[in-house]
This record gives structure tokens, C-alpha cells and sequence, in this order.
């Protein structure tokens, strides 16, 4: 007897899900996941491969080790990251963060900031430290030393006849290459316990000694971002071998202020030596052509060795990745003749891989994963949104849940900040670190669309376990927020209503702090996160609070001009200015990543929507709006538009062979737009609430044969 689909519906806001059913024939999610297997055939530094647990992460070359770090630096770097890995330079200046404040006047309101406008070198010095510091380490390259035999090392362009391929299903990567007319065959697995890795190695090289296996700790860049490759200042760090045995020992690493050791296993006889600085090769005996060894990175918070060798690395890797395909949600888009389909199939399965590999830990990811550094590998709390919501609809609420418990270790800092400002509640930064501190910057100052992230991952959570144990565990920041909220908000005497602004920079980062008032989309999502606070009230028996009432009730209405709307009202003259219509389109989140409410008017923004699509400047954009504008498509039932702007073929909107967004050089790997993807897809396949039908987003044009099982709906 075939198994009937649960597809879930929405019917009202408060009720949650009930439940229509549609038969179809279950998905075979191992064929679905592996058709979409990662090959590669050459040296291609954009192509690279990561293992890893969502905590720590772990990026290959085609050698299937991070053999050459130099040569991929300006592609998708070879990284080794984890959420434990932070460093941070001596305050040699002295610096308070005091000195990074400015106080500006809004609306007849003081306030200080933490901003890059300041003047002052000594100010600008402070700011600068302020935002490299603390910075995400690499932790070390773990590579190949192939040697000719000459004794000189193998270049890249000496790696020949490559065959490498990511197993999305296990995990694994397996590579195959000849050197020197020798054959090399590799796995490579990232466990998915420890943050260890385990690699595999069979070659005829490892008898004649021209095949050894290294680690290289280097140092940090103190820029944008960090490749790894720096080798420089070897003063400045320490490393050493701390203990050595038969078959395993111990590597400590000591660097701005964080001490951690790899711990290495192998199998057979080998050595491990100290090279050049910081670097330290492991040497197999001549007596076999078979290697395994594993490396486990620990911060010195344990003191017993960990015993984690190659075939439990494996065993792990292989076992919970298939517990990750066989859960949640998964789109089947076999049988379409839209020529489209399997690319955009491949993205969404590929997307799944790279979210479960690389932003699943415990704190909100940075926009570059654990793959390297972008903005100091610090997260920005804005792009949180695009980074976990989708873990939600894809039935995977936990991993989203993961990180949105961090919430409540940082909730002083922005009680701190809401305070030094003279608001009340808990207003949440924008770019921070692990520990909640606030970043220097002239934009995320004043970004407000952070704030109501929590509410809505909140009611998320809530929806996929709608029970008291859910309400209280978040109400207290749920409340927080929402009277942060409230409080942010002027009211305006002379017109008797509640306005955004001035003093904020909209999701649209091209308007002016201080001239900026009133963006349609965090006007709507002020009022949908207020009317969600205020249903948790209900939910938990208290009566409503009277100041969000009455911010809700005389919030400012969406602004707009000849029936389209603005993207500000400060901004009349909105897309008639080239500089404006840059960036993001975010006028369209009010009614794309925002449900149906009393603020929105659908004929004006279907017109919108007409007035962006046709003159939007779309190369200045960012990989995140295309799905963004997906989603009001799909809401504005233009569903051919939805798939059009997912494949938009545009730079930003580009996937690589490894499934990454690609950006541009300086981010050529970019997580809120696969994040954005899995998110858009879902909705558009399961609905959203008020939706009707089955794919809702997808055309009905006969092309598209679409199966999903275990998806929920969007709100």
C-alpha cells in the first residue's frame, strides 16, 4: 500500500497547521541526493569541496587535502574553521569601546552610536580594533607533500588525470589523481561529532617516501577576509609537538590568545617531524602503499586524548548524513521538461549540503560559513533570517533552533544597547561576535530589520512544536524585543501617527541614516512581529500590552506615489534615480518574505513588483534578493516569474559546481543566497499561509512535475 503525503496548510494564523492529504508516490531521496554528486576534473580553484558538521568545516583541493592553499586562495579558499576558533590582537592602544560612540539627534531624541564616521586618528584607530577584533582564526592547513624525485615539491599544474567526487549522500570525497606517472587515490571524510577529519590515502608513492602528509598553523591576516595562507609573522605564534606515540601525537597551537591542539592518528609506522616554522609532516615508513590518519582539533577545554581514528570519522560521517537527507523536506523536480528544472534542482539539493556543512552550530553563522573570513568571520545578525529560517520549512526546526537559543547568552548586550540609547527592551546588533559584542559600523548602526528575526525564528519554532514548553522557553525574549520595538518607534503629533525613523538605514543600504523614515518593509514587519508578541501574550493567558496596541494601531501606512510604493517615504522620487535602484529591491520583502496583513495593498504592489522587475539596476544586487523577489512572485500568483528570478542569469545569482553562490572576488562564496534558495523553493512548493493549491509558486503550464513530502508552510 503506497504511503499518503501529510501536506500542510495553514488555515489562520493563530491555529497553526492542520492538515490536507495528496497521494503521491514517495520520494527516493538517495537517488534524488546523488544525482547531484559533485565531479571534478581538474585543479578548478572555484570548484573546491568542504566536509565538515555545521560546527567545524574542513575545504579540499583535488587532491582531497588542502595540498595547495596558495593556488585556491583567490577562488573558494581551502579553510579550517570551527565556531570555537576566535583570536584576537593585543588592545597594544588602549582602546575603550567607548571611543568608537557618536551621539546623533533624531526626532528630538540623543543618541550614541557605534560608527566609522568619526574623525580623529586615535578614533579611527579605535574603531578598526574594535572591528577586527576578536576575528575568526584559521585553525591549519592540512596537506600533501608530493615530492619528484629530485626531492623538489609537485606544483598544481603536476597533478594530472584528476577524478575527484563529493558523495552528498555520505559525505565523503573521494580523489583519484597520478603524479609523476603514479596513481593517488584519497577519501576524505569530516566526522560529524568530533571536529576531526579522516583521510584515506593509497598510493605506490608512500613506498618510495615521495608522498608525506602535513599540518601548517598559519597566521592571521587582520583583514576583510583570511584565505589561510599567510606565513608570515611566525614570531607571533607558538606550536609545537606536545606528545608523540605510536601512531598518534599531538600538536599545540598557541595563537592571540587561543591555545587548541590537533590530535593526529594513523595506522602503520610513521614519524612526525617539525619542518619549517609552524609546519609539521607526518612520515610514513617505506613498507606499505596504504595510509589512514586523522586529524581532531580540540580547545584546550579536555585533557584526555581523544582517540578518533579514520573508520569512525567514516562511520559518523556516512551515518549522519543519511539521518540528514532522511529527515525533513525534500523536492523532487524528475520528470519536468522545463529545461530549467535540473539546474535548479541541482542548487536546492547542493544548498541543503552546504547549509547542513556549514552554519548548523550554535551561533548564527558568518555570510562565507567555515570556509573563510568575510567582515572578520564575524556573523551579521540580519542575514540570520536567510541563514536558518528555510532549516524550519525543510522540517528541520532543530537546526535552526540551534542557534537561536544564542539569543538569550547575549540578551545583556542588547539590553545595554537599547539602554545607552534610552529604549527600552533588548535591541539586537547587527555585525558582533560570539559573545554579542557590538561592531563599528556607519551602516549596521543603524539597521533595524534585525529586530524582528527573533520573533519571527520564535514563531517558527513555535509552529513546529506548538506547546507551552516552546513559549516559555522564548517568551522572555520574544517580549524583549517586541517592547524594544515599540519604544524605537516617534510618534509624530502633527500627523498622530508612529514612524520608523529618521535615524535608520533600511535593508536598502543606499538611503541616508539621517534623512531615511519610513521603509515599507520594516514598516510591515514591525507590525507583523507586534501582532506575533502579542499572540504569544494570548497563548500564554496575559493580557495584551497596551503600547503595541497603540503603535499597531497608528503605525504609519506604506508609502507610496502613483500607486507604486516608495522605498522610503523620505524617498519620493523612489526609481527614477540610477543610484537608487541599486542594492537591494527590499520594497518587495514587505510582501515576499512578509505574509499578507492590513498594511498591504496587493494592487500597488503588483505594480511595484512590475516597476522593479522591468528597471531594478539587477548586477548591483545580492544573491539573497533573487530569492527574495521569488517569493513575492510566487505571492502575487506570477509563478513563471518566481522561477525567473531564481535563475536570473546574473553574477550574484551564479552557482558554482560545488553549489555555492558565488558573488565576486571578494565574496566568491556567499551563504544567505543558498539559504535564500531553500527558503523560496519550500514556500513555493508547500505554500504559505492563506495559499491555495498545490506548488502555488511553480508554473501550471504542464512543464513542471513537482513532488515534496515533509515541507511546512511559510507564514
Amino acid at each position: 500500500m503506497k504511503k499518503i503525503l501529510s501536506v500542510i496548510v495553514i488555515t489562520s494564523f493563530s491555529l497553526g497547521f492542520t492538515q490536507a492529504q495528496k497521494a503521491v508516490q514517495k520520494i527516493d531521496r538517495k537517488a534524488l541526493v546523488t544525482r547531484h554528486n559533485v565531479v571534478n576534473k581538474w585543479m578548478d580553484t572555484l570548484a573546491s569541496l568542504t566536509v565538515g558538521n555545521g560546527r567545524f568545516a574542513f575545504t579540499v583541493d583535488a587532491t582531497g587535502l588542502q595540498t595547495f592553499p596558495e593556488h585556491y586562495a583567490k577562488g573558494v579558499p581551502l579553510g579550517t574553521q570551527s565556531e570555537w576558533g576566535w583570536g584576537k590582537f593585543p588592545n597594544s592602544g588602549d582602546f575603550k569601546f567607548e571611543e568608537t560612540l557618536k551621539t546623533y539627534h533624531f526626532n528630538g531624541h540623543e543618541a550614541s552610536y557605534s560608527t566609522q564616521g568619526n574623525s580623529s586618528q586615535r578614533t579611527k584607530d579605535a574603531v578598526n580594533w574594535y572591528r577586527e577584533n576578536p576575528h575568526r582564526l584559521q585553525l591549519g592547513n592540512l596537506g600533501f607533500v608530493l615530492l619528484h624525485k629530485d626531492g623538489s615539491e609537485a606544483k598544481p599544474s603536476d597533478i594530472q588525470n584528476i577524478r575527484q567526487e563529493l558523495n552528498l549522500w555520505t559525505g565523503g570525497i573521494s580523489s583519484s589523481f597520478t603524479f609523476d606517472g603514479e596513481g593517488v587515490k584519497v577519501q576524505t571524510y569530516g566526522s560529524k561529532w568530533n571536529d576531526a577529519i579522516g583521510v584515506s590515502v593509497q598510493s605506490g608513492l608512500l613506498r618510495q617516501g615521495r608522498l608525506k602528509v602535513r599540518v601548517r598553523f598559519p597566521f592571521p591576516t587582520n583583514q576583510f577576509a583570511d584565505m589561510g595562507v599567510n606565513y608570515k609573522n611566525a614570531d607571533k605564534h607558538t606550536s609545537r609537538i606536545a606528545s608523540s606515540a605510536n601512531g598518534r601525537a599531538t600538536v599545540s597551537h598557541d595563537i592571540n590568545g587561543l591555545n587548541y591542539q590537533v590530535n593526529i592518528n594513523w595506522t602503520g609506522q610513521a614519524k612526525l617531524d617539525e619542518g619549517r616554522p609552524h609546519e609539521f609532516v607526518l612520515t610514513p615508513n617505506q613498507n606499505s602503499d596504504q595510509l589512514e590518519v586523522s586529524f581532531d582539533f580540540e580547545y584546550l577545554t579536555k585533557k584526555v586524548f581523544t582517540q578518533v581514528g579514520f573508520g569512525s570519522i567514516k562511520s559518523s560521517s556516512v551515518t549522519g548524513w543519511q539521518k540528514y537527507w532522511a529527515s525533513g523536506g525534500a523536492i523532487d523536480l524528475a520528470g519536468s521538461t522545463d529545461p530549467r528544472a535540473k539546474e535548479l534542482e541541482r542548487r536546492i539539493v547542493l544548498s541543503q549540503y552546504i547549509m547542513g556543512v556549514q552554519g548548523t552550530g550554535q551561533y548564527p553563522p558568518q555570510e562565507t560559513g567555515l570556509t573563510y573570513n568575510s567582515w572578520y568571520g564575524r556573523p551579521h545578525l540580519e542575514m540570520h533570517w536567510w541563514h536558518d529560517v528555510h532549516f524550519a520549512l525543510w522540517g528541520r526546526p532543530q537546526l535552526m533552533e540551534n542557534s537561536l537559543g544564542w539569543y538569550n547568552k547575549i540578551k545583556d548586550q542588547g539590553l545595554a544597547i537599547a539602554q545607552r540609547q534610552g529604549y527600552k527592551g533588548i535591541r539586537w546588533p547587527k555585525m558582533t561576535d560570539p559573545w554579542g559584542n557590538e561592531s563599528p559600523s556607519s551602516v549596521g548602526a543603524f539597521l533595524i530589520w534585525q529586530q524582528p528575526h527573533f520573533i519571527y525564528m520564535s514563531e517558527l519554532a513555535y509552529r513546529a512544536h506548538p506547546n507551552k514548553e516552546t513559549l516559555d522557553k522564548y517568551k522572555n525574549m520574544v517580549f524583549a524585543t517586541a517592547e524594544f520595538m515599540a519604544s524605537f518607534a516617534y510618534f509624530d503629533k502633527e500627523t498622530n501617527r508612529y514612524i520608523l525613523g529618521k535615524g535608520i538605514i533600511p535593508s536598502q543600504e543606499v538611503h541616508k541614516a539621517d534623512l531615511t523614515f519610513n521603509p515599507p518593509y520594516e514598516l510591515t514587519y514591525w507590525d507583523w512581529a507586534l501582532n506575533v508578541a502579542q499572540e504569544w501574550k494570548k497563548r500564554l493567558g496575559l493580557p495584551r500590552d497596551k503600547d503595541w496596541d497603540t503603535v499597531m494601531q497608528k503605525l504609519s501606512a506604506l508609502p507610496q506615489k502613483d500607486g507604486v510604493y516608495l522605498e522610503a517615504e523620505s524617498a519620493p522620487d523612489s526609481y527614477t534615480n540610477p543610484k537608487d535602484i541599486t542594492d537591494h529591491p527590499s520594497t518587495l520583502a514587505a510582501y515576499g518574505m512578509m505574509p499578507m496583513s492590513k498594511m498591504m495593498d496587493t494592487t500597488v504592489m503588483h505594480k511595484t513588483f512590475d516597476v522593479i522587475w522591468k528597471g531594478w539596476n539587477w548586477p548591483e544586487t545580492w544573491g539573497w534578493d533573487f530569492p527574495m523577489t521569488a517569493m513575492t512572485a510566487a505571492r502575487l500568483n506570477l509563478p513563471e516569474k518566481a522561477i525567473e528570478a531564481l535563475l536570473m542569469p546574473i553574477k550574484t545569482n551564479t552557482y558554482l559546481p560545488n553549489g555555492h553562490n558565488y558573488q565576486d572576488g571578494r565574496l566568491t562564496i556567499y551563504l544567505p543566497g543558498n539559504g535564500g534558495l531553500l527558503t523560496a523553493v519550500a514556500m513555493m512548493a508547500a505554500g504559505w499561509d492563506g495559499s491555495k493549491g498545490n506548488t502555488p509558486g511553480f508554473p501550471k503550464d504542464g512543464k513542471w512535475n513537482v513532488k515534496w513530502e515533509g515541507l511546512k508552510r511559510m507564514p
